[in-house]
């Protein structure tokens, strides 16, 4: 019988409603958990997160997680609602410090640096491993000025000449150049969504970044504006590591070289994409991507 599972908050709530004859088997096969099922590591890696766990005061969303992140590639993380990939990707570059109630332990390095080092300072980190959200969010300032403004703050151009070359660079890389080169004074927010996703991507490349974080970039746009972002994607993955969170299988197969898939806080396995979507080896890998439960 196909399962439902209805997940009752946001991602860091692990215990899920569960309806259908499916429903038992899902709870002893997260409680016999034997470790992720693949490599969690890569020959290259630009990031390494080694036992990451992360609790919401009492609610523990990440439990013993491993997983490095490889230099020009994408991985895709993807389960269900509420399964912990977007609370992951956010320990990445310490999105959770603004969470009062979160917790981490684990240890994740970003090219062999401890980035939870207590002398580490975190606005440089934002910049070395940027993110891009699930709703584009220009700041309320010129195109121009969007792009501009971490380069300025971070100190990357010696004068404005250098500032104009870095924000055309990075428009260009962004697939945006060409559709704004002559209105780079008017406002971020007057372009359209595919555009200001766009824009926010260019925003997060102006400061060099080692690492691309996406959370669901594509998933308040229409299909044509969600195709020239993963066709940018494809391109981008030539100069930075990139990890995609997403709910959509689709996208994860088309974008990405390794998947990884979570279940209740737990990475169940990782492989190359190929490999997960067509010859898993885990019970919940091959229901999930079989629509078994979702």
């Amino acid at each position: 019988m196909h399962t439902t599972i209805q997940y009752m908050a946001a991602e860091n709530t692990l215990a899920p409603a569960v309806s259908g004859d499916g429903g038992q088997a899902l709870a002893e096969d997260s409680r016999d958990f034997a470790g992720t099922v693949g490599d969690v590591t890569v020959a290259n890696p630009a990031m390494t997160a080694r036992n990451v766990n992360v609790w919401y005061g009492e609610q523990q969303a990440i439990i013993d997680t491993s997983l490095d992140i490889g230099k020009s590639q994408v991985i895709s993380m993807i389960g269900p609602s509420g399964c912990g990939k977007s609370t992951f990707i956010r320990c990445l570059n310490r999105m959770n410090d603004t969470i009062d109630s979160c917790r981490v332990t684990g240890d994740i390095r970003l090219e062999g640096q401890n980035i939870y080092d207590k002398k580490l300072d975190v606005v440089p980190l934002r910049a070395q491993v940027g993110m891009v959200f699930q709703k584009p969010n220009p700041f309320p300032k010129s195109i121009y000025d969007n792009v501009a403004y971490g380069p300025r703050i971070h100190g990357l151009a010696e004068d404005k000449q250098g500032v104009d070359e870095i924000v055309e660079t990075s428009l260009s890389k962004a697939g945006l150049w060409d559709e704004v080169k002559d209105r780079l004074g008017e406002p971020g927010t007057g372009l359209s969504g595919g555009q200001q996703q766009r824009l926010c991507i260019a925003r997060t490349i102006a400061v060099s970044p080692e690492v691309i974080l996406m959370d669901e970039p594509c998933s308040a746009l229409d299909p044509i504006a969600t195709a020239t972002i993963e066709e940018l994607i494809d391109e981008l993955r030539q100069h930075y590591a990139i990890a995609i969170v997403t709910h959509s299988m689709q996208q994860a197969a088309r974008v990405s070289q390794r998947t990884a898939y979570f279940h209740l806080g737990r990475l169940i396995e990782v492989g190359a994409t190929d490999d997960i979507f067509t010859n898993p080896g885990h019970r919940l890998t091959e229901d999930y991507i079989t629509g078994r439960f979702g």
